[in-house]
């Protein structure tokens, strides 16, 4: 069975939404998924990133402040210069996810941040893989509307609650990247 691990930093609810999306999507296309919750002090437990490593695929997550991640999530990042040194997760499939309350609001940068991340680790990055709803008749509801290509990019206005965003076609990319990524890594597995 293909083994995702989904490392990644929630500030107020919304990427974690987006994560549990991702999780559903792997999930449904016979994956075993475990997600890995940095906590509010940028920290994971010793033990995470044994089992982090084991994974076929690791796909990583982030909300979007200032035009990057979360430091909370560059603490990780910055954490497995260990891992990195040593090539522990070469070859391993790798996707991204974020989150910000504007349309743009650079998500682009976070997004890069990731996909170098997985770069440096000498993974293999596996993008959207979806057209954009970029038509007038296009909503929110569908999928892809925020156009991502590297991975989701998710919009979840900041007067909203997790409830409420992200929105329905968000979602959906999510569980669409969870879905692509699995099918991959099952190949090269």
């Amino acid at each position: 069975m293909t083994t995702v691990a989904i490392v990644y930093f929630s500030g107020y609810g919304h990427t974690k939404k987006l994560a549990e999306a991702v999780q559903q999507g792997a999930a449904d296309n016979g994956a075993n998924v475990k997600l890995y919750a940095i906590s509010q002090e940028g920290d994971l437990p010793e033990s995470d990133f044994e089992e982090i490593g084991k994974a076929d695929a690791i796909i990583y997550g982030s909300p979007t402040y200032m035009a990057g991640p979360a430091w909370q999530f560059k603490k990780f990042a910055d954490a497995t210069s260990k891992i990195w040194f040593m090539r522990q997760w070469q070859n391993k499939v790798a996707a991204g996810f974020t989150n910000s309350a504007s349309a743009n609001g650079d998500k682009g940068q976070t997004l890069n941040y990731l996909f170098t991340l997985a770069q440096q680790h000498g993974q293999i990055w596996v993008g959207l893989g979806l057209l954009p709803s970029n038509t007038k008749a296009h909503s929110s509801a569908d999928i892809n509307w925020s156009g991502g290509s590297i991975g989701v990019m998710a919009i979840s206005p900041s007067d909203a609650s997790p409830e409420e965003a992200p929105h329905k076609g968000d979602l959906e990319a999510a569980k669409a990247l969870g879905k692509r990524v699995t099918e991959i890594a099952t190949k090269l597995k």
